[in-house]
């Protein structure tokens, strides 16, 4: 059986070029997706859960409020949803997946509707800062 690695990823708006999350994981698989931040108590600075394919979230049994991005299949922003609290729904049909972050990240990087943002593989930005370093 073969085990998934989890990768996170670091996102950037590049319409207003703002760093939006640099610890973002990724609920690719169904088991994933269902439990989403169900039973977290907080999401850690600067972090966040993609969840994709995805066009509704919910807050349901969720201990905090978070900020949602919904993004298109070119990852554009198609709706935002800030200061989400539990027990709450948003959906937006027009999105392919759905960027959950920490409460204030939206209104922080002033993320807007139509943004488009890109997702950087973590262990790779890491991997050339390091080899950077060892040429400097």
């Amino acid at each position: 059986m073969c085990q998934q690695i989890e990768r996170e990823y670091v996102v950037i708006n590049l319409s207003r070029e703002a760093e939006i999350a640099t610890r973002v994981r990724i609920a690719g698989t169904s088991e994933v997706r269902r439990k989403g931040l169900l039973g977290a108590n907080g999401l850690a600075m600067d972090s966040g859960l993609w969840i994709a394919p995805c066009e509704a979230i919910h807050t349901f049994g969720m201990k905090m409020p978070i900020d949602a991005i919904f993004l298109d299949e070119h990852f554009c922003v198609t709706k935002i949803a800030q200061v989400l609290r539990p027990w709450r729904l948003a959906v937006c049909m027009r999105a392919a997946s759905v960027l959950e972050l920490e409460m204030g990240t939206i209104a922080r990087t002033q993320t807007a509707v139509g943004d488009r943002l890109v997702f950087r593989a973590e262990a790779a930005i890491r991997e050339r800062e390091t080899v950077a370093d060892k040429v400097l």
